[in-house]
């Protein structure tokens, strides 16, 4: 029903998270990030609370298998659930409950970690993982590299219809939050479409909210 990945860029110390699935509105219940702390997918059979909840335990200091360890002795129905997490070191731990869905597994690489439920083959995580470390830029580029390598390795076991990128920085707000929550074509391709217009003008939304005398201008009419 979803493959996913973690992510932090090892020179800025950005984090981020993409995500698909065939559910409408994936990255509204499954993809979290936090500055300073690190970013979190919550999938298959989401329970939306695993998210904020491992985060709140990385932010007290516990690394990624310690918080992970931690939500698979308190969490509840953690059989279904599949949770993956990356802290401040880049260390990434996955939970993947034995009723997942369908085809599941999971893969870890370098500064980051993926997992998929309902996939084509088991081959997709690892695949995810390849793209990523192959790829260059911008987080965020290198986030939807990754999805667009899943996807060509055989994705989701059906057709995907929601998607979404969200990443943090040093202020305490998502930098990025882009989705696609319902689409008949690519919502991978429609959140990459929105990222190649919202790319360029990313650092400018954070200046306007930390000082909007010194921002650029808004760039619509009647705007000097």
């Amino acid at each position: 029903m979803t493959f996913s990945l973690v992510a932090r860029c090892a020179e800025t110390g950005m984090f981020g998270i993409a995500i698909a699935s065939s559910s409408p509105a994936v990255a509204a219940r499954c993809a979290y990030t936090r500055a300073g702390v690190g970013a979190v997918a919550s999938q298959n059979i989401t329970d939306p609370t695993l998210g904020p909840l491992t985060l709140d335990l990385m932010s007290k200091g516990r690394s990624a298998s310690h918080a992970i360890a931690d939500i698979q002795r308190s969490g509840r129905f953690m059989d279904y659930r599949q949770v993956i997490a990356i802290d401040t070191k880049g260390a990434t731990a996955i939970h993947s409950g034995p009723n997942s869905l369908g085809i599941w597994t999971q893969a870890q690489g370098l500064n980051v970690a993926s997992g998929g439920n309902l996939l084509a083959n088991d081959g997709v995580p690892q695949a995810i993982i390849h793209g990523f470390e192959a790829a260059k830029g911008h987080l965020g580029d290198r986030l939807l590299a990754a999805m667009r390598a899943g996807l060509a390795a055989g994705g989701e076991a059906g057709p995907i219809h929601s998607a979404g990128m969200q990443l943090c920085d040093t202020v305490d707000w998502p930098v990025a939050d882009l989705r696609c929550d319902w689409t008949t074509a690519c919502p991978i391709e429609t959140v990459a479409a929105a990222w190649a217009v919202y790319k360029p003008q990313l650092d400018a939304y954070v200046q306007r909210a930390l000082d909007p005398r010194e921002a650029p201008s808004y760039g619509v009419p009647g705007d000097e």
